[in-house]
């Protein structure tokens, strides 16, 4: 069978990434030694594990050839200008973060169903998890939020509740109070005294009854003046 091209990007399934490091890393160390006796070079290659764990290989002695290593990269950093070593840096800054958006451009498309037909059993199978994992994630959250949004309606009923207790008791007393006003001020009352007629002696017994007050105004100008005379 032809053995299919990988990717170059993270394994996403923990036992597989194990494997591969092994794979790779014996590989990688029989190649440094095969470059020191073939070549006759000095090569010392450090690698660390994603646990910390240390493997390492040297052709001579590793602390000479980190020492040998400042000593190249300072005489090398000292010779080239400050600005020109900053553009280097950020220019190599720029080419991983590029690739990096470029991995997961490609991840996403995956996730979206798109370049899928390339795709191997494993990688498959990696990212039907990582929906899986994705979905999971939105159910807890969509749970949460409706929790949340449950416990305030409870808190707005309560509150509702308190304020038609406080409404209910308030109409409970006005009608109350609208009746003792009704008793004290009576329609009754009032058309009581309004049928009382009002009556006026003046002078020689002369009887004024039902008399307004613009002609009453007027009689009593003339009978102050009569009087006066």
């Amino acid at each position: 069978m032809v053995r299919g091209k990988t990717q170059m990007r993270r394994i996403e399934n923990a036992t597989s990434r194990q494997v591969t490091f092994s794979k790779r890393r014996n590989g990688l160390l029989k190649k440094a030694f095969e470059l020191s006796v073939l070549c006759d070079a000095e090569v010392a290659l450090i690698i660390f594990s994603t646990r910390g764990k240390l493997f390492e290989f040297s052709s001579s002695s590793m602390h000479d050839m980190i020492e040998r290593y400042r000593k190249c990269t300072n005489d090398v950093h000292s010779n080239k200008p400050p600005a020109l070593q900053d553009i280097q840096n950020l220019k190599f800054e720029t080419a991983c973060l590029a690739k990096k958006i470029e991995l997961l451009e490609v991840s996403k498309g995956k996730l979206l169903g798109e370049g899928l037909g390339t795709c191997t059993l494993e990688e498959l199978q990696q990212v039907e998890q990582q929906l899986e994992k994705t979905v999971c994630t939105i159910r807890d959250r969509k749970m949460q939020v409706y929790n949340e949004q449950i416990e305030q309606l409870k808190e707005k009923e309560k509150t509702l509740a308190a304020d038609n207790a406080v409404l209910s008791a308030k109409c409970e007393l006005q009608p109350t109070q609208e009746s003792n006003e009704d008793k004290e001020y009576s329609p009754s009352t009032e058309t009581e005294n309004s049928d009382v007629e009002t009556e006026l002696y003046i002078g020689l017994g002369k009887k004024i009854t039902s008399m307004d007050r613009s002609s009453f105004g007027t009689f009593k100008r003339k009978y102050l003046n009569f009087i006066t005379q």
